[in-house]
């Protein structure tokens, strides 16, 4: 049985990894990318897709909230069209920047006014303003794809569609909308409390 196809030399250790590419944690790989994601950001902001989308070397959205992909430049017009629709003053707010091997990590705010249809939701004219987190990941200085992490259900209920599950009316909303389970977890709580 093979467990490994690299074996490690005892002269080896104690030295510093030997790496087959150029190291990318330098100071102007650094800033270099930096500067690639705030242009990408400001595009976006300023709603000038075009400018926002030759950002990439490959244009990849990636929505881990729903699990859409939005791949190539077609692909990422319409997200971003369609964001444009349901929130035609969309802004993302960046609060923080951090660096890592391959990625640039963005803290931020998403702001709004859902104005538009939506993914299939009328306009309500609410505003939503929810933290998210984006990962920008990049191939040596060539930024190729852009992974959003946020919680849906924070939008959501902003816009007045979902509810919060910790709320009165969370609570009454679940159980309807979901009897069964919520029936199976009052009876194992039930059979837990019972003495043996």
């Amino acid at each position: 049985m093979i467990i490994a196809s690299h074996t490690l030399d005892c002269r080896d250790l104690g030295k510093k990894p030997r790496h087959t590419y150029s190291v990318l944690d330098s100071t102007n790989i650094r800033e270099q990318r930096e500067a690639t994601v705030r242009e990408h950001m400001e595009a976006e902001n300023a709603h000038d897709f075009d400018r926002c989308i030759a950002a990439f070397a490959h244009p990849r959205y990636e929505i881990v909230a729903t699990g859409e992909v939005w791949d190539g430049h077609s692909g990422v017009n319409a997200l971003l069209q369609e964001n444009k629709k349901g929130f035609p003053d969309f802004q993302f707010h960046p609060e923080s920047f951090h660096h890592a091997p391959d990625a640039v990590i963005v803290e931020g705010r998403f702001t709004g006014t859902q104005r538009g249809n939506w993914r299939g939701l009328p306009p309500t004219g609410r505003k939503v303003d929810f933290r998210l987190i984006i990962v920008f990941v990049f191939n040596g200085d060539q930024m190729i794809c852009e992974r959003t992490y946020f919680d849906i259900g924070t939008p959501l209920t902003q816009l007045g569609v979902a509810r919060d599950p910790n709320s009165h009316a969370g609570k009454i909303a679940t159980a309807l909308n979901h009897p069964v389970v919520i029936g199976k977890a009052v009876i194992r709580l039930m059979l837990r409390r019972q003495p043996a």
